[in-house]
């Protein structure tokens, strides 16, 4: 699976990919602890197309 990080704060928007869960959700605490509204999406690298299997996940520090 890849998990994209979306940060965003005010007009600002950073956004990051892994591949390991663990480093996404701690990027996403580091980020939201600093005052961003942090998004992780993931995505599943199969056959199914990636629209069909995203789901948003909050991260909350």
């Amino acid at each position: 699976m890849a998990y994209r990080i979306v940060a965003e704060r005010g007009n600002e928007t950073v956004r990051m990919d892994r591949s390991s869960s663990l480093m996404a959700v701690a990027k996403a605490r580091v980020w939201a602890s600093e005052g961003w509204e942090v998004t992780i999406i993931v995505r599943d690298q199969e056959v199914v197309p990636p629209t069909e299997t995203n789901r948003r996940l909050l991260a909350y520090a």
